[in-house]
């Protein structure tokens, strides 16, 4: 399948979210001041350290998938299918205490999104689970996890901006054959933090948000001819991953970035590689050169000085180890 296939015609009558917000409480716990980040593991774009995002993933892929997007005061968790100790041992050692924990979104409910999202909840005690109706039916239906995960659920809707941790987030369809499917619009003061993983292609709606990101976290999960040379793979199961309703290669990822690039697209961040069909060179060479070939500078997305000028920052999401801890 060509990339173009894959990116929907926009509708010129696309509308911005449906108004009003939902809050889920006033963002009033004690201000807690973020403990001095190691140095090794920690990007900071030069701002000041209190500017704007912090950003961490824990995991992203097939194996498990989670991260934590938050700013000075604290955050949520995105996604929750990585082992709680990992999660909170990766938060703990950049300076993230359990208490600056908020809440938890969900894209889906696929088992490597939600696994460990009731042991997380009660692990945390005291923070929500916001997703959908649907999305919470779902992971109740197809997977073991206890029926009392719905004493800690808020409902959210898909386009209708809701507020958690100081943050408004809202919820836009993408196109994946889980029960329900979503990515997430996050804007911090004008500001936006755009989460779009696990989709076959690239909805209107999708393009919508996706095409306001300053940060992007975008699917590249498999390069198109590993897929189709892999003997381990039956052919049912190839066409799931590149149909419409499964996931996006590198090639149709970096084709939309390239033709969505505006100045104020800062850095993307390229999510859920396959293990086996995929590797963080690929991703990243098919990314760097679709924006060379726009004339743009691309950085590696550390903190080397050399890399601090480029026009845009590109960097592969480990598989199964923490990223580095973005200040953005």
């Amino acid at each position: 399948m060509h990339y173009q296939d894959k990116i929907k015609k926009k509708d010129s009558s696309t509308q911005e979210a449906r108004q009003g917000v939902i809050d889920f409480g006033a963002f009033d716990d004690e201000p807690q001041a973020l403990q001095e980040q190691p140095t090794p593991a920690t990007h900071n774009t030069g701002k000041s350290p209190f500017a704007g995002f912090r950003y961490i993933s824990i995991g992203s892929g097939s194996s498990g998938n989670c991260a934590y997007l938050g700013n000075e005061n604290g955050g949520f968790i995105v996604d929750a299918g990585v082992e709680v100790p990992k999660v909170l041992n990766a938060l703990k050692a950049n300076g993230i205490e359990q208490s600056m924990i908020k809440g938890i979104i969900v894209t889906h409910d696929h088992s490597d999104h939600v696994r460990y999202v009731y042991t997380l909840l009660r692990t945390l005690k005291t923070v929500r689970l916001y997703c959908t109706p649907r999305v919470l039916n779902g992971l109740l239906r197809r997977h073991n996890i206890s029926r009392r995960t719905k004493e800690y659920h808020d409902n959210i809707f898909k386009e209708i901006p809701f507020r958690l941790a100081g943050m408004s987030i809202t919820a836009f369809e993408t196109s994946h054959d889980a029960s329900d499917n979503m990515g997430f619009d996050i804007d911090l003061n004008g500001s936006h933090f755009v989460v779009a993983t696990d989709m076959g292609e690239i909805n209107e709606r999708a393009q919508y948000y996706m095409q306001r990101a300053n940060y992007l976290v975008i699917e590249t999960d498999y390069d198109t001819e590993m897929l189709r040379q892999n003997p381990n793979y039956p052919e049912y199961l190839k066409a799931r991953i590149k149909g419409a309703k499964g996931h996006l290669d590198n090639e149709t990822s970096a084709q939309f970035v390239a033709q969505n690039y505006h100045p104020g697209l800062k850095n993307v961040f390229l999510c859920h590689l396959s293990e086996h069909n995929n590797t963080p060179e690929l991703a990243v060479g098919t990314m760097t050169r679709a924006l060379q070939a726009k004339g743009l500078s691309v950085g590696n997305g550390s903190n080397e000085p050399s890399q601090r000028t480029c026009d845009i920052q590109v960097y592969a999401l480990p598989r199964t180890e923490p990223s580095l801890f973005f200040i953005l």
